[in-house]
């Protein structure tokens, strides 16, 4: 069986903070991802997240942290101690994150109201076999994320899509290869994955 491999997708301009009236307890918050938008193209692929993708993570209540471009020195919240609170709605993945006094805390708020820091994402790994899916539209190759598990949630200084961010999922497909089914599906990923090594 191949080893499932950690991906992140992120998004810009879907971040902000907020402040209590007496100004001491500031939230940072955003949607990490949205649901029904295709990503830029990931490298032979685009992507669309569905509905119903992060319901599963959110019920098993995963242990989610909170992360500064998914740094793990760089710790902000986290859903196990409740500083860190995410929610699905018909938008998407929503987070709230309580701000640690802390540097790296202050640092983030004061990027974020400059705008330095401007997006926000997500981290993650498919769920199973049935997690996503893939098909063809037209010229188009398009994966759908239909379940995943929950890694961490960041505010990011790059909030786009760029081709490095499919490396992961080229990898673990590749590996696929020797466990994979003759149907459509897996066709269809096999092409992927020679188109991915032709460009490379």
């Amino acid at each position: 069986m191949a080893t499932l491999m950690r991906e992140t997708r992120a998004l810009p301009g879907e971040i902000e903070v907020r402040s209590d009236d007496d100004g001491k307890r500031q939230v940072i918050t955003g949607y990490a991802a949205v649901f029904g938008s295709y990503s830029q193209d990931l490298g032979g692929f685009v992507e669309i997240i569905k509905p119903g993708a992060f319901r599963q993570a959110l019920a098993e209540d995963q242990d989610v942290r909170a992360l500064i471009d998914h740094d793990s020195r760089l710790i902000l919240g986290r859903t196990k101690s409740g500083t860190l609170r995410l929610t699905e709605d018909d938008r998407g993945l929503h987070y709230e994150i309580d701000v640690p006094d802390t540097q790296a805390g202050r640092d983030v708020v004061t990027s974020i109201r400059r705008g330095d820091i401007s997006g926000s994402s997500f981290s993650f790994t498919v769920r199973g076999v049935d997690g996503d899916s893939w098909r063809e539209e037209g010229d188009r190759v398009i994966r759908e994320l239909r379940s995943v598990d929950l890694y961490d949630v960041s505010p990011v200084t790059y909030p786009a899509y760029k081709a490095t961010d499919a490396s992961a999922t080229i990898r673990a497909l590749r590996a696929a290869r020797q466990s994979t089914t003759a149907n459509s599906t897996a066709s269809l990923r096999l092409r992927l994955i020679e188109t991915c090594d032709d460009v490379r």
